[in-house]
């Protein structure tokens, strides 16, 4: 890692900066001692640190390379068993499941019913049906009968 030249690392993402570092170290390591080498690695400044270190947060969490492990530290995922990462799916399913059924129950209490008449509202209601309520439908045998 130190064998490599300012210029190469430059050309290098942050993600594949730490994966490399993660892989020469073979040990775990938190977020910001991870990110504080790399920025030590590429000579930044030292404000870099707290105006990137959230979104350094955030690519790592979506490469699929990293795992975070319990004690908050990353690692590569090809050092860990697969059923530590089995795992660690299996529960964010069932963190998505216990969300979909809250939605779900928040989507039931919702449901209000419209029972609605217009005539509660106006007493001087006209019914459009007043003008047709008495006639009587016959059909064409009633008709020829007569």
């Amino acid at each position: 890692m130190n064998k490599k030249k300012l210029e190469d690392l430059e050309l290098m993402s942050n993600k594949d900066i730490a994966y490399m570092i993660l892989n020469e170290r073979k040990r775990s390591i938190s977020t910001a001692a991870l990110f504080k080498k790399i920025i030590d690695m590429l000579k930044l400044p030292e404000s870099t640190f707290e105006e990137k270190i959230a979104d350094f947060y955030t690519t790592l969490s979506t490469d699929k390379r990293f795992i975070l492990l319990d004690n908050g530290n990353w690692d590569l995922k090809n050092r860990h068993s697969s059923d530590k990462v089995k795992q660690n799916i299996a529960e964010e399913e069932e963190d998505d499941d216990l969300a979909d059924q809250e939605v779900e129950e928040e989507e039931d209490d919702e449901v209000i019913e419209d029972n609605y008449d217009a005539t509660d509202d106006n007493d001087d209601y006209v019914d459009p049906n007043e003008d047709i309520k008495d006639l009587v439908i016959l059909d064409e045998n009633e008709l020829e009968q007569d």
